[in-house]
């Protein structure tokens, strides 16, 4: 999917969104939990980079729990951003935030966050090459030593294993009333606009894009987690 296609299929979707996967929150809020305390030890005006924040879910989350910290949230979406804005506007953290419509390599590149979150965004870059830049993007916007916690589908899309697993994913995704349409939409996207990886595959990528080796601390399903920081001598450029 391109560009254009994929900024034109989340306007669409920014409206309902919340709702439409409010019944996954158990899998969310386990996920953040998590993320607390791979963030526990950052600094108390720690900055934040939310790379393809959408409606800012753990933007929101995160400025709740720690009121010294601000955030740069990215995303092409405008109307996703909107949204993002509005619940900053209610939580009372906007003034901790930074807004940016548009892709990550229109983001200046100033190291100066001290960490970094990427939820269920990089598997939409179909070339590993893409992939890796996509993720090199993020660490020339860490400190040295920042962290970054990504998250994404992955599976061995060629091991038995994975029809099993995509099936048990469906259903969860069906029991939490995630409509009809939209697990079609799902299983076609899965095939077709989604880079489903081996998750070790999905790890060398992040490692090559300038990050220690990275290790994984989340799984629910299709969805792994993985935390690293940012490789001190990278090259910027």
């Amino acid at each position: 999917m391109r560009d254009e296609e994929l900024k034109a299929l989340f306007d669409q979707q920014a409206a309902g969104y919340d709702k439409q996967w409010a019944g996954m929150a158990p899998i969310r809020d386990a996920l953040y939990t998590l993320l607390d305390a791979l963030f526990a030890e950052l600094p108390e005006n720690a900055r934040i980079l939310c790379v393809g924040v959408g409606t800012g879910a753990e933007l929101a989350h995160l400025a709740k729990r720690c009121p010294g910290w601000h955030f740069t949230a990215v995303d092409p979406s405008g109307t996703m951003l909107d949204i993002c804005r509005q619940k900053a506007v209610q939580g009372g953290f906007l003034s901790r935030c930074s807004f940016h419509q548009g892709y990550l390599d229109s983001l200046p590149a100033e190291p100066g966050h001290d960490s970094a979150t990427c939820f269920l965004v990089s598997q939409f870059l179909l070339e590993p090459q893409a992939r890796i830049a996509f993720f090199h993007e993020i660490a020339r916007r860490l400190k040295p030593g920042g962290v970054l916690a990504s998250v994404d589908l992955a599976a061995d899309i060629d091991s038995p294993a994975y029809e099993a697993l995509l099936r048990n994913w469906m259903t969860l995704m069906s029991s939490a009333g995630v409509e009809p349409q939209m697990l079609e939409r799902a299983r076609a996207a899965y095939a077709r606009d989604v880079a489903i990886l081996p998750p070790q595959q999905v790890a060398a990528l992040i490692e090559t894009a300038g990050f220690e080796a990275p290790v994984q601390f989340f799984q629910a399903g299709l969805m792994h987690g993985w935390f690293c920081p940012r490789e001190a001598d990278m090259v910027l450029s």
